[in-house]
């Protein structure tokens, strides 16, 4: 059977594109459709935005740190539309640049919503037409939840609109406390904004090693964040100019602004699957097996769209194994343990492998081998912010199985850690590892001394 398309892809994100790209130069004739702008959530409103306000908000603490360092700054002020431009102008930048790498690598973009009309057919709805394929990706990514059970929802607005305010809000409350609540909070509070965390939870970052939580918690209330944990919405009212969040336990808050991060809802409302036969999950993802394959052979799914790990460098990965097996001849299934990963707070966070808590329910008993201590930049700077180190051990094979850091460049060493985690280091492969000094990294490698375990109870 001829088909228009050896590969169509439905959403421009990291992973379509990457899967584009890969497919067309492996000689395919392959088409993508986005309706809204090539890059997807993490270039146009996600990770790259987001990091550059991460930037922006740590002027005011590097400001006060110069002094301890002799520099004499005077009436330093910030100017939030400065920003905003500045950050729009790289962003149209970037999402040039990945439509010029998929139109160089040969792939038609097509700038339109697309639906699936049938195994191997895509609608084209703002061009009203069909075309077919003979492998149809969907790579649409997630939106943010807008919570529209909860009263006057529709007052609170979500990181999607947080890179366009027109001003910036003298107060804020967050709802939420995951990757972008956090990430948020030390980006208002940086640039002067009176914060507040408000959490259902008992504890912020849920799924993150316990006492990196507890640890970024402390710091984040020494910087003047307000953290309300095991307590939520009931209802938002607007009062005059201010927003009045009502909660559980009867607290009322004032705001200039209620923002939303409760986690993303998967993309595939209205694409058609149900009527081929994709049964979704509960969220609305879409299942698929080792190779990104759906029920119906000639459909994939990649990245946010599965709900299986939704991190844009894992899409990437996702996109990569997907050309491979489906165009190369390669079958190549992604491997999602052990992938490291950074949460942009206030200090930053950087981790890889089980927290302790996991790898006490998957070994038993563990090695922690941890410290904290105030970085040296800030011995004369005087702030008071400390770090924290945390590798996690299996005792019998002396396995490194978790390493959890806090503090200045968290996600740099990160990466780096992800390498030695995944290729099976062990404690005495880090002992045997000659320390960088003066740095932080290096008492990843000079720690020797156990915690002590807790005593037992007796009988």
């Amino acid at each position: 059977m001829s088909f228009d398309y050896d590969l169509f892809v439905i959403g421009a994100g990291s992973g379509g594109v990457r899967a584009a790209r890969l497919a067309a130069q492996l000689g395919n004739r392959v088409a993508i459709a986005e309706e809204y702008r090539i890059g997807g959530t993490c270039v146009i409103r996600g990770c790259v935005p987001k990091k550059l306000f991460v930037y922006a908000s740590q002027f005011s603490e590097a400001f006060e740190d110069a002094a301890g360092y002799g520099w004499t700054l005077t009436d330093p002020r910030f100017d939030w539309p400065t920003l905003i431009r500045n950050k729009d102008q790289e962003i149209e930048r970037l999402s040039s640049i990945y439509q010029r790498n998929l139109e160089t690598a040969g792939v038609e973009v097509i700038r339109s919503r697309a639906t699936i009309a049938g195994p191997n057919r895509v609608r084209l709805v703002g061009e009203g037409r069909e075309v077919t394929a003979r492998i149809i990706l969907i790579a649409t990514g997630a939106r943010p939840n807008r919570h529209q059970d909860l009263p006057g929802h529709e007052l609170a607005i979500t990181s999607d609109e947080a890179f366009h305010l027109k001003r910036l809000p003298k107060r804020v409350i967050i709802g939420g406390a995951g990757y972008i609540a956090v990430e948020f909070a030390g980006i208002f509070a940086g640039l002067g904004v009176e914060t507040t965390i408000l959490y259902r939870g008992k504890e912020i970052l849920s799924g993150f090693d316990d006492d990196v939580r507890k640890a970024l918690r402390a710091e984040y209330e020494r910087k003047g964040i307000t953290i309300i944990c095991n307590d939520w919405l009931t209802r938002l009212e607007r009062q005059g100019e201010e927003i009045i969040a009502t909660t559980l336990h009867g607290k009322t808050l004032r705001t200039d602004l209620m923002m939303l991060a409760i986690g993303r809802i998967p993309n595939t409302e209205g694409l058609g699957l149900e009527a081929l036969g994709i049964e979704l999950g509960k969220r609305g993802e879409i299942p698929v097996d080792a190779y990104s394959r759906t029920s119906v052979p000639s459909i994939y799914a990649i990245g946010d769209v599965t709900d299986r790990m939704a991190l844009t460098p894992v899409a990437i990965r996702e996109a990569v194994a997907f050309a491979e097996t489906v165009f190369n001849n390669n079958p190549t299934a992604v491997d999602y343990e052990n992938v490291p990963t950074a949460v942009f707070s206030q200090p930053e966070i950087g981790t890889v492998g089980l927290t302790e808590a996991a790898a006490q329910a998957r070994f038993g008993d563990v090695d922690i081998y941890e410290t904290s201590f105030r970085p040296m930049k800030h011995t004369l700077s005087g702030r008071q912010e400390r770090m924290l180190m945390k590798l996690v051990v299996e005792p019998q094979s002396g396995r490194v199985v978790g390493c959890h850091i806090l503090g200045p460049d968290a996600g740099e060493m990160a990466q780096i850690l992800g390498i030695a985690v995944k290729m099976g280091a062990t404690k005495a492969d880090f002992d045997a590892t000659v320390a960088v000094h003066p740095t932080a990294a290096e008492e990843l490698v000079t720690l020797r001394t156990k915690r002590p375990k807790p005593a037992l109870a007796a009988e």
